[in-house]
């Protein structure tokens, strides 16, 4: 059986998650060591300068040089964190970051559901052949998706774990985001921005298939939608 941490990330499933995560271990080692320095030194001191019947207390007004030191080290450490990291969110989150060949969608958050715009069969999204699907997300593995974020009310937040992907979505404005997934299979997309009463059932399925299944959906879907609309005008 493979060794798992308690604490280990979900399964990465997008181009970008290796090196996000590459950075979430980064930050929590550095975090961590620092961690450890603190506690260490406040044992330390606890114990070195415990109270005692035969010790005159000694005041101080603190010492220059250690403030520098314990302001410098972090502040050059963000900053080199900082420079490191932003080529990655220059990358994921930049203007017209998005592949041009990416697949656009529209996804819509309200009280509390996801509601997902698909492009017709043409392909094009902005068109009368666009149909809509409640709280399922069809994607092509390897295929690389720009999505628009709206809201209609409050603040939602798009998240899939898997894909290393948390987006805000704010009412108002057209929020875009992207990303690849690598993986085929099923994953949970929830709402990660407090939004209301019912924001815990705020959720939706996201499946990644093959080309051919995923064409094979879409015919499904755009004949349901046709069929609707047609009945709709009857």
């Amino acid at each position: 059986m493979p060794f798992s941490l308690p604490f280990s990330l979900p399964p990465a499933a997008s181009t970008y998650a290796g090196d996000i995560d590459f950075l979430f271990w980064l930050i929590t080692v550095i975090t961590g060591i620092a961690f450890v320095i603190v506690e260490v030194g406040l044992v330390w001191f606890s114990i070195k300068y415990r109270w005692r019947a035969d010790r005159r207390a000694h005041f101080t007004h603190g010492s220059a040089r250690a403030e520098v030191i314990w302001t410098a080290v972090p502040a050059v450490t963000v900053v080199i964190l900082g420079l490191m990291s932003n080529g990655l969110w220059v990358k994921i989150k930049g203007r017209n970051s998005a592949p041009p060949d990416a697949v656009q969608l529209e996804v819509h958050g309200k009280q509390f559901e996801w509601i997902i715009t698909y492009p017709g069969p043409d392909g094009q999204l902005g068109n009368e052949d666009d149909f809509k699907v409640r709280k399922q997300l069809h994607l092509v593995v390897d295929k690389p998706v720009n999505m628009h974020l709206t809201a209609e009310e409050v603040i939602h937040s798009f998240f899939v774990p898997e894909f290393r992907l948390k987006q805000d979505a704010v009412p108002g404005m057209t929020v875009q985001a992207w990303f690849q997934p690598t993986k085929t299979g099923e994953f949970e997309l929830a709402c990660a921005e407090l939004c209301g009463h019912g924001h815990y059932s705020m959720r939706a399925r996201v499946f990644v298939h093959t080309q051919a299944e995923y064409d094979a959906w879409l015919a499904e879907r755009a004949a349901q939608a046709a069929t609707s609309e047609e009945e709709a005008k009857s």
